[in-house]
């Protein structure tokens, strides 16, 4: 009786219940890809084998390179005779001073005795011309040749350097005092140091380089080598003059006219006039 007067139950909404075992396959299936990474990146003393190369990022940028601490010096020992031979073509060569003969010291040596021929082969003379210097002045050579003596004569140091393209026989100059800073058979260029000036003995008052020049034999004036415009000083120039008085005008003259131009007004009117005859 309770069954038939109890109201009739109403079917609500059926819920959706999800299987267990739906769940548990999407998880397997979200864990594959992080295991077969990390089967991928296990140390090579477990697995056996390196680790495979990553790709780089195209989009990130590299970072520079850190500069060792030997860095500049291995360049330099990398390129070897051709880091040397860079910086030598700036500074170490003397090609840029080969442009003709030059003073074989610097600037202008003022010249203490000039070149006097002798008469005869063995007569007094002076065989080449004596330049102001002192002790320790650099010498340099006064023409393009090659070394043919550096060494000592009579207890003085003597430089000879036979010039180049200079006719045979050819020409050559000497120097000395000097303590060569080349030896024979080196090639030298105009303008190039080959010496230094010693302390004697000089054979002049004070400190002195003897430049000479020969051809064979024959002794030749050294400073025919020279250019002209070597040999000349510098240009005469005019100096202003401070302190000279201006010339006053000529008193009288209406026009304010200088002494200067009355005077010359006089000497015309003087000129002008007939002379007596005698």
């Amino acid at each position: 009786m309770r069954f038939l007067l109890s109201p009739p139950r109403t079917p609500g909404p059926r819920r959706c219940r999800v299987p267990m075992f739906l769940l548990a396959v999407a998880l397997l299936t979200a864990a594959l890809p992080v295991a077969s990474a990390g089967a991928r990146l296990l140390p090579a003393a477990r697995t056996g084998e390196a680790p495979p190369p990553t790709e780089p990022d195209a989009s990130a940028e590299a970072p520079p390179p850190a500069a060792g601490p030997d860095e500049d010096a291995g360049v330099g020992a990398e390129t070897g005779e051709e880091a040397d031979a860079g910086t030598g073509a700036g500074g170490g060569t003397f090609a840029e001073l080969d442009g003709g003969p030059v003073w074989p010291l610097a600037g202008r040596p003022a010249v203490l005795r000039g070149w006097e021929p002798p008469a005869t082969p063995y007569g007094p003379g002076h065989r080449g011309v004596d330049l102001a210097a002192r002790p320790g002045d650099a010498v340099v050579a006064a023409a393009t040749g090659r070394v043919s003596f550096a060494g000592r004569v009579a207890g003085r140091g003597v430089l000879v350097i036979e010039l180049a393209g200079s006719g045979a026989p050819p020409l050559r100059t000497t120097y000395e005092p000097v303590w060569a800073l080349v030896e024979k058979g080196d090639e030298v260029v105009a303008g190039q140091p080959v010496g230094v000036l010693e302390t004697g003995p000089f054979h002049c008052a004070g400190g002195c380089l003897h430049w000479g020049l020969r051809r064979g034999d024959a002794y030749l004036d050294p400073l025919s080598l020279l250019p002209p415009a070597l040999l000349r000083r510098g240009p005469s120039r005019l100096l202003p003059v401070f302190g000279v008085p201006e010339p006053e005008e000529a008193a009288g003259d209406p026009g304010g006219a200088p002494a200067a131009a009355a005077l010359s007004r006089v000497r015309r009117a003087g000129s002008s006039r007939r002379r007596c005859p005698r």
